[in-house]
């Protein structure tokens, strides 16, 4: 299936899924300019990328690859400077290409990197997990922290989105949980059937819907609103707790925004008198992801969320649901969302 993110009439994006279409071949937009490659990678996935390289340079091209760090320790400015002086070295023009092979962190980096060097060139991404497939790989947002989550980053749009259905069938168990955390995330907020289908099929509800469907909701408020200035902050939903909890804890992106979530429906309880939280919170839990926070100190976690990038002239704001499909942003009192915060276990006793 090919999805198409749009800005007027213009695709700007476009995201394709479909089993075994990195053995296919045809990874690059079809264009006459572009004579090199450099490959962004990490270490866990490094075969994938060799094989790319590979058959790159079998099409005439000259492909090379470079490796970052795992997962958060990638999206550092320090990275990108790396990134930058390895593009210049290899003589890299505006006319090439980034091409990303990994997980949301490199997505990320390769995003932001790709957007500023020479002012932007091409960027393709080939996401190896489910969290990057139906999340962080689509959508134009690319950045890297700088004391808080995703700080410092850019609008700018990859040129194409590769899933390939095979690669994400053979991902151990743990990283399928790991994305069924933004998978149900794009569920609460645009398709109830997404829910549907993850409380009838549970970790194992067919790949092929799954992806489409997360994507199909990303792809239509991104296009909507590429910028976040309105309705694309609902993607956010579970992330204001959630990225702050990450940083405090250590811990995944997928475990920490199913924590978010769980907080933000209590909060959603709370202020629109949302009906599903139990019911979510059931369901995020049945799926291997955790509920409640480790042990985290409240002052911690709130001066992490006073820095996150969804703040405006009025505070916080939060998504909440009305019901499921149902998003609206809100902004919540002190006193509310500690409240929810120590719904999920962050309070004074862990101050």
């Amino acid at each position: 299936m090919r999805h198409v993110i749009t800005h007027g009439d213009q695709i700007v994006s476009e995201v394709i899924v479909e089993p075994g279409v990195l053995a296919a071949g045809a990874l690059l937009p079809e264009r006459g300019g572009r004579s090199m490659v450099a490959i962004l990678t990490q270490p866990s996935v490094v075969r994938i990328a060799a094989d790319i390289e590979d058959l790159l340079n079998t099409q005439g091209l000259r492909a090379f690859t470079v490796t970052l760090p795992d997962g958060e320790a990638a999206k550092k400015m320090g990275v990108v400077e790396d990134i930058y002086r390895e593009l210049g070295a290899a003589g890299v023009s505006r006319g090439d290409s980034v091409l990303a092979v990994g997980g949301g962190a490199v997505t990320d980096v390769a995003g932001f990197a790709a957007g500023t060097y020479l002012r932007g060139i091409e960027a393709v991404f080939v996401p190896t997990t489910l969290l990057g497939a139906v999340d962080a790989a689509i959508g134009g947002k690319s950045a890297v922290n700088i004391d808080g989550k995703n700080l410092v980053g850019i609008f700018r749009h990859p040129e194409r989105v590769i899933v390939d259905l095979d690669l994400m069938a053979a991902l151990p168990e743990s990283l399928r949980r790991e994305g069924s955390a933004e998978a149900l995330k794009a569920g609460y907020v645009g398709d109830p059937e997404l829910v549907s289908l993850y409380q009838r099929d549970g970790v194992a509800a067919p790949l092929d819907d799954v992806v489409n469907r997360a994507i199909a909701v990303k792809v239509a408020v991104v296009s909507a609103d590429f910028t976040e200035q309105g309705r694309r902050a609902i993607l956010n939903y579970g992330h204001t707790v959630g990225h702050a909890v990450e940083t405090a804890a250590g811990i995944s992106h997928g475990q920490a925004v199913a924590i978010g979530m769980a907080a933000a429906a209590d909060l959603s309880e709370r202020i629109t008198g949302f009906s599903g939280a139990r019911e979510q919170r059931d369901l995020t839990a049945s799926l291997g992801l955790p509920v409640m926070a480790p042990p985290l100190p409240v002052r911690r976690v709130e001066s992490l969320m006073a820095m996150d990038k969804k703040r405006d002239g009025k505070g916080l704001r939060f998504v909440v649901l009305e019901e499921v499909g149902r998003p609206v942003v809100v902004h919540a009192d002190p006193t509310t969302v500690r409240a929810a915060l120590a719904s999920v276990g962050i309070g004074e006793q862990t101050a």
